[in-house]
C-alpha cells in the first residue's frame, strides 16, 4: 500500500485529462455544488454508520467536490452525556466551501487504490497521521469505498469521518461499501440521459433552424447546433448571448431569452437583421425571427433554461404560429429527454457537428 501522498502522480492535472476527470465533465459532475440526491445518499451513510460527518465526493486531477454532504447542525442543548454520539449532539466542524486540493484527506488514496479504506485511529497510521485534514479540521477517523462506474472508473468515493476515534468494524465497512454500489444507480440514470441527449442533439445538429440552448439566470450558451455557428458563427466567449454575440444582444434577443426564463413563458423576437456570414449570401443581410422557450425541471417544474430557434424570414413569409409550432416541438423533446433539469448530466460530447460548452 502506497503513501496517500504519494498517490497524487496519479491525477494528471495540467499535463494530460484523466479519463475519470474526463467521465465526470460528462456527466456534469465536475463542480463543487450541491446535488440533492447526494446529500441525501451523504445523510443516509452519516446514519446508516452512525458518523457525524458524511460525503459523495467526485475528483477529478484539480480537486476534490463534495456534491453529497452532511454535517448535522450543531446541538448546544444537547447534553454530551453517556450514550449520546457525536451524530446526536452535533459538531463544529470547519468546512467553508464543497472542495478540498488533493493533498488533503484519504479519498485521493481510495481512488488510486480503487478499494475501501477503514482508519480507525489516523494517529496509529504514522503515513496517514500527517495529513493536514487531521491538525485543520481534527479528523480522526475515516471510513471510505470507492465509486467505480459502468466503465470501471473510478470517479469519487462515499465517506464518513469521525472526530474522534472509532472501531469501524466489518459491518460498518460492507455498510460504506453497499452504499457505494447502490449510488451507481444515480450515475446510471445520468449515463441514460446522456445517451438521449446526444441523440437529442445529433438531430438538432441536422435541423436547417438556428437552435440555441442557453442556461440559468444568467442565459450562458451550452449548446448551438451546426446551423447557428453556420449563419452567426462560433461565439466568441462562452458566456451570455450579448457577449457571444453582440449583434444578437444589440437587437433584443438576450432581453427577450431573459423574459422567457422570468416569465416562464415563450417569447418571440421578430425581425432581427444580421449581416449574412455566408460566403455565396447574394444579399448583406437576413432577417430572423425567433421563438425562446421555457425548459423546465422534471422534478420541480422550475425553469432551468431556454431554448432559442430562429428561422430565415428574409425571403420567406413564416407566421409567428409556425415558429411557435416547431419551438414547442424541440422543446418537448428537449425536456422528455432530460436535458432541462439543472441536475442532470452536462451537455459536453452532445454531438461533433454542434458547438457544446461545459457546464
Amino acid at each position: 500500500m502506497t503513501d496517500v501522498m504519494s498517490t497524487q502522480g496519479q491525477f494528471p492535472g495540467a499535463a494530460g485529462e484523466s479519463e475519470r476527470a474526463r467521465r465526470l465533465r460528462s456527466l456534469g459532475l465536475d463542480e463543487p455544488t450541491a446535488d440533492e440526491a447526494f446529500d441525501r445518499f451523504a445523510h443516509l451513510a452519516a446514519s446508516i454508520t452512525r458518523a457525524p460527518i458524511a460525503m459523495v465526493n467526485f475528483i477529478n486531477d484539480e480537486r476534490q467536490m463534495f456534491r453529497g454532504l452532511y454535517i448535522p447542525p450543531t446541538s448546544p442543548d444537547i447534553p454530551a452525556g453517556e450514550g449520546s454520539s457525536w451524530a446526536d449532539r452535533g459538531i463544529a466542524f470547519d468546512l467553508p466551501t464543497r472542495q478540498m486540493p488533493l493533498s488533503h484527506g484519504f479519498c485521493p488514496h481510495v481512488v488510486a487504490q480503487r478499494s475501501p479504506l477503514a482508519l480507525d485511529d489516523i494517529l496509529a497510521y504514522p503515513r496517514f497521521a500527517g495529513n493536514p485534514v487531521v491538525d485543520e479540521l481534527g479528523v480522526r477517523a475515516y471510513l471510505g469505498a470507492p465509486l467505480v462506474d459502468d466503465t470501471n472508473t473510478v470517479i469519487g468515493t462515499v465517506c464518513v469521518l469521525d472526530r474522534e476515534p472509532r472501531q469501524w468494524g466489518r459491518e460498518r465497512l460492507r455498510d460504506i461499501q453497499h452504499l457505494a454500489e447502490a449510488l451507481l444507480s444515480e450515475i446510471r440514470l445520468r449515463d441514460n440521459l446522456l445517451a438521449q441527449q446526444q441523440e437529442m442533439f445529433a438531430a438538432f445538429d441536422g435541423s436547417p433552424f438556428p437552435i440555441m440552448l442557453t442556461d440559468g439566470p444568467g442565459q450562458e450558451i451550452r449548446y448551438a447546433n451546426a446551423q447557428h455557428a453556420e449563419v452567426f458563427g462560433a461565439p466568441a466567449a462562452y458566456g451570455a448571448i450579448g457577449q457571444a454575440y453582440p449583434q444578437l444582444g444589440a437587437a433584443g434577443l438576450q432581453q427577450a431569452v431573459s423574459e422567457a426564463y422570468r416569465t416562464g413563458r415563450a417569447t418571440v423576437l421578430n425581425d432581427v437583421r444580421v449581416p449574412s456570414l455566408r460566403p455565396d449570401a447574394q444579399r448583406g443581410q437576413q432577417i430572423f425571427s425567433f421563438t425562446c422557450s421555457p425548459l423546465r425541471t422534471a422534478r420541480t417544474g422550475q425553469v432551468s433554461g431556454v431554448l432559442t430557434v430562429g428561422m430565415d424570414v428574409t425571403a420567406q413569409s413564416r407566421t409567428e404560429e409556425e415558429l411557435g409550432t416547431l419551438a414547442a416541438l424541440l422543446v418537448d423533446r428537449l425536456q422528455q429527454s432530460g436535458g432541462a433539469s439543472a441536475n442532470r448530466p452536462g451537455l459536453a460530447g452532445a454531438g461533433e457537428a454542434g458547438i457544446i460548452l461545459p457546464a
